[in-house]
């Protein structure tokens, strides 16, 4: 075989030299059993010394899980140095009911709300039915969590469009009216496409929305329960290719997800992305993987 001439190829790796100027977040779910409080609470242990900007407590379907989360945001608050945010919804409640949660988080030092609308429960079909004397609307809700305290709220974002939607430009308008409700940024639904959230973006600004959104990102724990979960998320056919065998191979697949989910942050922070959410699924090492490719390292405790 004779030689070949090859391409100049940079010769410093891809995650090689950044800063570390990246704020992260992590999302987490409060647990169903004892084995899975010890997961929670080994991953919350393994990601707090990377000192995130928040992390979040999602809220189950209907309100199903709202006791567990008030409990493991009331522990995160008072065992951790770590800045919570407590998902809350409109689904299956009253204003009054609402408000009273939103009141008893204030009174356990929760600063932070991550404000839904809120999936309904099963055995409502799938469709969103407000209570007759509850929230209508995200928008609804984050303007009476304004008007009760003085809370750090966040909302959901969705570059590919709320199944729900009408069209992209009312999903828009549904974004920007949260926003000017008083919320303070807007996190987005998990996608693979940087050209999607880029142009999202971009029609927001458009749209007069300067709040920050920042980018959800899930690393790929199971390919099959990407697909369950993704929705409307396009799931793109390269992605399909590196997963492609690895069903029943989880150390593989754990390798290949991080480095993915890096490459997608990498391409992100080429576009000038510096913040990033981090759904964990209560697994702390694929994101801390990830945070180490992109030059997050642990806090120096104070001297």
């Amino acid at each position: 075989m004779t030689n070949q001439p090859v391409a100049f190829a940079p010769d410093a790796p891809f995650f090689a030299d950044l800063p570390g100027n990246i704020a992260v977040s992590f999302e987490f779910f409060p647990p169903k059993s004892e084995a899975m409080d010890a997961q929670l609470w080994d991953a919350i242990t393994q990601l707090a010394p990377l000192d995130p900007a928040f992390v979040s407590v999602t809220y189950g379907a209907g309100g199903s899980t709202r006791e567990r989360t008030h409990a493991t945001v009331a522990r995160l608050v008072r065992d951790t140095a770590l800045v919570p945010a407590a998902h809350l919804t409109c689904v299956g409640a009253s204003r009054a009911e609402v408000d009273e949660i939103a009141d008893r988080y204030w009174d356990v030092g929760v600063r932070h709300i991550v404000a839904l609308r809120g999936d309904p429960p099963p055995q409502a079909g799938g469709s969103f039915v407000a209570h007759p004397d509850g929230y209508a609307s995200a928008a609804e809700l984050v303007a009476g969590l304004r008007r009760r305290h003085d809370f750090d709220v966040s909302v959901a974002a969705y570059p590919e469009v709320h199944p729900e939607a009408v069209s992209a430009q009312a999903d828009l308008d549904n974004l920007k009216r949260k926003l000017d409700a008083g919320a303070t940024r807007a996190i987005t639904q998990f996608f693979f496409s940087t050209d999607a959230y880029f142009r999202f973006v971009d029609k927001a600004l458009a749209a007069g929305i300067s709040a920050p959104i920042l980018p959800g990102i899930m690393p790929v724990t199971s390919f099959a329960g990407i697909r369950r979960m993704s929705g409307n998320t396009s799931i793109p056919a390269w992605l399909e290719t590196m997963f492609a065998g690895l069903d029943d191979r989880p150390g593989p697949r754990a390798l290949v997800a991080a480095v993915a989910a890096a490459d997608l942050c990498r391409r992100l922070y080429a576009g000038g992305v510096r913040d990033f959410h981090f759904y964990t699924l209560n697994r702390a090492d694929q994101a801390y993987a990830v945070c180490q490719l992109l030059g997050v390292r642990p806090k120096e405790p104070a001297a």
